[in-house]
Parts: structure tokens; sequence; C-alpha cells
């Protein structure tokens, strides 16, 4: 056999072993709800085939192992990320996230804080391709099959803001975390970020008020802490599993009278600091 053939039958070799590689890594027609065990902090990666969403990026590049892992690997493309709210532990892991892949769409507040780690980021997200879009103008999305609804904050808050917050101090950005309801076929996900308990009887008469029912699954905001989930609004979703992503930490997250308010109600109690990764599959 001449060397000409032999770099042909190589390449040949090659290319189908490629071919054989990706289709059985292609995704497969269901769709996934992965909550990241990052540590504390929040990294959630919503997909179906070729599409994902990605909500919050956690402290570090921990997110990136989780993307990794759950997206193909030569899908180089998240059309959604969603930043609830400018916190370290939620934006951490985004700098990471622009610099490996493409992403379409940019959805966070235009809250104006001091963090020089958010304004770097900013300034990466802005010498990029993606739009950056706010959630009072982008209250409902599809992506293939997936509905992402922006529930909180509505356009009164943005107004209060603009009024009356010129820079939003770091420790109320919580007040203003993205509140978004995910959707595929029948089975919803509510996804609250870090909101308070003001917020959460809040989101609660949001919820009452458009009539949406049955979400299944709820994320506790803040990682358990005692000022995060309200009683209102567990009984207004009554949610059967509540997922808390949570690691290490000083601060006693999560909360004992969380657990207890989650287990009264026979809520199931997802946490990624004893089960790691946690997955719905559907």
């Amino acid at each position: 056999m001449g060397v000409k053939s032999k770099i042909s039958l190589a390449v040949l070799s090659l290319a189908t072993a490629l071919i054989w590689i990706i289709f059985f890594t292609y995704p497969k027609p269901e769709f996934k709800l992965i909550v990241c065990n990052v540590g504390q902090g929040d990294a959630i990666l919503v997909t179906y085939q070729n599409n994902q969403i990605l909500i919050d990026g956690g402290p570090n590049k921990k997110v990136l192992d989780c993307l990794s892992k759950y997206m193909p690997f030569w899908d180089k493309k998240i059309e959604i990320v969603v930043l609830t709210h400018p916190d370290k532990d939620h934006f951490g892991g985004l700098p990471g996230v622009f610099a490996d892949y493409k992403v379409d769409y940019f959805m966070r507040n235009d809250l104006i804080i001091s963090s020089q780690e958010y304004k770097l980021l900013e300034s990466q997200v802005a010498g990029t391709t993606t739009k950056v879009i706010n959630p009072q103008n982008s209250k409902g999305m599809r992506l293939g099959m997936i509905y992402l609804d922006t529930l909180y904050p509505d356009q009164s808050v943005e107004n209060i803001k603009s009024e009356s917050l010129d820079i939003v101090k770091e420790a109320e950005v919580n007040k203003y975390s993205i509140v978004s309801l995910i959707t595929y076929s029948d089975t919803k996900f509510l996804l609250t970020g870090d909101i308070d308990n003001a917020v959460s009887d809040l989101v609660s008469s949001i919820i009452e008020g458009e009539n949406i029912e049955l979400i299944k699954y709820i994320k506790i905001p803040h990682h358990g802490s005692k000022n995060g989930i309200s009683e209102k609004l567990l009984d207004v979703v009554e949610p059967e599993v509540a997922f808390i992503s949570v690691g290490k930490n000083s601060y006693g997250h999560p909360r004992e009278e969380i657990l207890k308010m989650l287990k009264s109600r026979n809520i199931k109690i997802l946490r990624t600091d004893e089960i790691g990764d946690i997955i719905v599959k559907i």
C-alpha cells in the first residue's frame, strides 16, 4: 500500500470514528434540568437537545465542569444565560462561561453596583456578540420546547430602582433577583434566585394573579436562608420537590426552620451538598 493510500485510509478512519463519537454523544430528545453542584452558590442548566439555558454561574469555575459534563463536547453555544442578581456566588463563574462559549442572550437587571469584578464581567460581555436583555422587556421567551417566563421583577420594581437607587448596595441586590418559570410540556419549575420573604409574598400574588398552576418543582431561594422562602409562596405553589443549592458555609444554610417548613408540607428536599448535581429528566 502506498503512502498516499495509507494517509487516505487514516483520514477515512478518523472521520468515521468522529462520526460515531458524535452519533453516540448527540443529545437524546429529552429535557433535563440540572442544579449544578457548585458549592455555596447557584448554577442551573436547562437543556433540550442542542438548546441550553444557564441560570447563574456559581461562585467560580466549577460551573464549567457542569457544562462540560452535560453538554456535548462539540456544542460551544449557550442560547440564554440569566443572571438572577449580581452577587459573586451567582456570577463568579460567568467570565469563564463567556470565554469558553458563545452566548446568544444575556438576561440581567440594570442594577448599578460597585463591585469591580461585576464591572469586569459587564465589559467582557460588551466585547462579544451577545445581546444583553432585561427581564422587563423579555417576559416570555421560547427556546425550542422550553418556555422561559420572567415573573419578577416587574416594571414597577424597575421604576423604583431608577428613581431612588442610582447605585444598589450589594446587601440589597437579593430583593431584585430575577424569578423565572421554566415550562417543558406540562412540567413547571419555579427558580427564585435569592429573593427574601417580602418578595416571596409578592411572587405568590403574581402567580395567583396569572392563574399559574401545577408548579411541581421549586428552587428554595438563598441556599435555604431563614429570610428566603415564605409560607405564603409554598401554600400558593404547593410544590412536590424543593431544590437547595448549597455548600459548606458559615451562615447555617440551609436553616432548620426552612427544612421543617418544607417537611411539614411533605415536600421532597434535594440538596447539592448531600447528593451533588440534582438532575430532573423528562
